[in-house]
């Protein structure tokens, strides 16, 4: 068996500069889709790892692995084309948009989809169930409205993501806490000095953004047209919002994200047939390749043809080629090398909370997943912090604030392409405006160099969490593996 070879930070490097002249290369000078150059940065990396001394053969088990990671995440993408397919042809998406055409107007619209998501997300526990529910529908409005779709989309996102990351029900919610030792509801409270001040700054951009859009909004009879043109293809009631409320109260009761989302679908299909008068065979049709109508009305076009699972096998793909490259990079070390040297800037507490938000971003960039961008800085930080005499909760924090508020600003990680996909505008062009997801990691920043809300350990935490790292402790390859679970 070849011995295998530590990778040095000048040859842990080299896929991540691959990658980034390759992604810079096909997206902003070719106009291509990022699927061809993470392709070719995976096979650097590959490269690379053999020289190392890995067989194709290991690496091939690291891809497997990492892409299993990602497939809770793909089944969902591809219920959420079916949710949207069938809720179309069921009258009760265009129910959602006509009713919030009359309640929302455009000056308070942005701030309101934002406030609207979180109290969803919040409740389901799940940034993608809010965006696969409501953020479509709230979508659907601000079209209607004349607002800009990239503002729309960073509104729901910010939203999504302000109830997902403070939600005991929200995996990573759960998984950051448990990872560095902390009592769920400690990290809760701790979070909130960096979440609530986040989402109120986000909250009053939305607001000044939506007054300059007052005057630019859709005229009022744009907006009545658009009611009677959907009330003409459609019968619209108000009981068909009991669909989502179902969904959202399924998934509060801690129904397991997949069948409740498939019980949303199925639902859809039925209000198809028996209240829109769809055919059943129509209805298969619809949960592939999506809903289609001609209208006459471009606006009213792009508001209904969407959904399918086939319109979303761009994104699984992207994801799973994306997860490649990560399990490439995880199996040969080349990551952990890279986190490591990161750890080793930090100076001081400003630096480590910096160095911690650091290494998130880059996990979540390169690793192309969530999950490991809370789980790898986490399992390699918790001692730093411990030594500099800091709370573990601060980790705990930092990582909510970086890895998962970051997710979706990234195109080929699972979030950003799960977001991109659902809400029907791409990464770069509403990363921009998600306002909450750009401003939690800086405050969590700010707090580490000047020592606001930064909790000190006392010598009873010290006793206290050694014997938990003693009780806990696992090999790393283990706690990746747990993932695959949640």
């Amino acid at each position: 068996m070849q011995k295998k070879k530590t990778p040095s930070l000048r040859v842990a490097v080299i896929p991540i500069i691959a990658m980034a002249v390759f992604l810079f290369a096909g997206i902003f000078m070719f106009e291509a889709d990022p699927h061809i150059p993470l392709i070719l940065s995976a096979l650097v990396a590959a490269i690379v790892s053999m020289y190392l001394g890995y067989t194709w053969s290991e690496l091939e088990k690291g891809i497997i692995n990492a892409v299993s990671l990602s497939l809770q995440a793909l089944l969902i993408l591809m219920i959420i084309g079916t949710i949207i397919g069938t809720w179309l042809a069921g009258g009760i998406v265009p129910t959602m948009i006509y009713y919030g055409l009359e309640i929302l107007p455009p000056a308070y619209f942005l701030p309101a989809a934002a406030v609207i998501c979180s109290i969803v997300a919040i409740a389901s526990g799940n940034a993608w169930t809010a965006a696969g529910t409501i953020g479509i529908a709230i979508m659907g409005v601000g079209v209607g409205l004349g607002v800009n779709p990239a503002m729309v989309a960073g509104a729901v996102i910010s939203g999504c993501y302000f109830g997902d990351k403070i939600s005991p029900l929200s995996e990573t919610t759960n998984m950051a806490p448990g990872i560095t030792g902390v009592a769920l509801f400690d990290h809760i409270r701790h979070m909130l000095y960096t979440t609530i001040p986040a989402l109120i700054i986000s909250v009053v951009i939305y607001f000044f953004l939506g007054l300059s859009l007052n005057s630019k909004g859709a005229g009022v009879d744009k907006i009545e047209g658009l009611q009677q043109s959907l009330s003409d293809i459609f019968i619209i009631s108000p009981w068909l919002l009991i669909v989502p409320v179902v969904v959202l109260g399924l998934i509060a009761m801690k129904t397991p994200a997949i069948p409740g989302l498939i019980i949303g679908s199925l639902i859809g299909a039925l209000v198809a047939v028996f209240v829109q008068g769809t055919a059943v065979a129509d209805i298969f049709a619809i949960m592939i390749y999506g809903f289609e109508k001609e209208t006459g009305n471009e606006v009213l076009n792009n508001l209904l043809n969407n959904g399918g699972t086939e319109a979303m096998m761009y994104t699984v793909s992207l994801v799973m080629i994306a997860m490649s490259f990560g399990g490439i990079l995880e199996t040969s070390g080349v990551l952990g090398v890279i986190v490591t040297s990161l750890l080793k800037l930090a100076k001081s507490t400003g630096s480590l909370i910096a160095t911690t938000v650091a290494t998130c971003i880059t996990t979540n960039v390169v690793a192309c997943d969530q999950y490991l961008s809370i789980l790898i800085p986490g399992r390699m930080y918790v001692s730093a912090y411990r030594k500099r005499g800091l709370h573990p909760k601060n980790l705990s924090r930092s990582l909510e604030d970086a890895g998962t508020m970051t997710s979706p600003l990234v195109p080929w990680n699972t979030c950003g392409a799960f977001m991109a996909a659902t809400l029907g505008v791409s990464t770069f062009q509403y990363a921009p405006y998600a306002f909450l997801c750009i401003i939690s990691p800086l405050i969590a920043i700010l707090y580490g160099f000047t020592g606001f809300k930064i909790e000190k350990l006392s010598q009873e935490d010290i006793d206290r969490f050694e014997m938990i790292e003693n009780e806990s402790n696992k090999p790393f390859e283990g706690d990746v593996k747990h993932i695959s679970s949640l």
